[in-house]
């Protein structure tokens, strides 16, 4: 099996004005926001263009359950469906169904502590 985390793709949070937070974190640490947030972007060791997603999400946002946390981390992943396929024989709960996108591929699981993590196999390059 291929690797299976690579790094972390995205870090989520819930708050009661996105675009506050937005705007603070824009004035106040330099971050370049957009509507979803501000993507960082950094080369991986073999130099290929990654990203990080930044996000905040309204606090009563669905996207986050069945987990009950202010947060949600996102993880990049290679080969996405492979690794769903072992994680459920691991005896993992996978929330949903994979989706694609142009962007990647994106799954989710709950942990030992049933927080929600989002999986990503991205495609770096259609953000470019």
């Amino acid at each position: 099996m291929k690797k299976r985390v690579t790094g972390i793709g995205g870090l989520f949070f819930k708050t009661k004005d996105p675009k506050a937070s937005k705007d603070w974190y824009k004035k106040h640490l330099g971050f370049n926001t957009d509507d979803y947030g501000c993507t960082f972007w950094w080369k991986d060791k073999e130099g290929n263009d990654c990203s990080t997603q930044w996000s905040p999400f309204k606090d009563d946002t669905k996207y986050f359950e069945p987990s009950k946390k202010e947060f949600m981390f996102n993880y990049r992943v290679e080969n996405l469906k492979e690794l769903i396929a072992t994680l459920k024989e691991e005896g993992v709960t996978v929330v949903g169904e994979i989706e694609e996108y142009d962007y990647g591929k994106f799954g989710w699981i709950l942990d030992n502590d049933g927080n929600k993590i989002e999986l990503w196999e991205p495609v770096d390059k259609a953000f470019l």
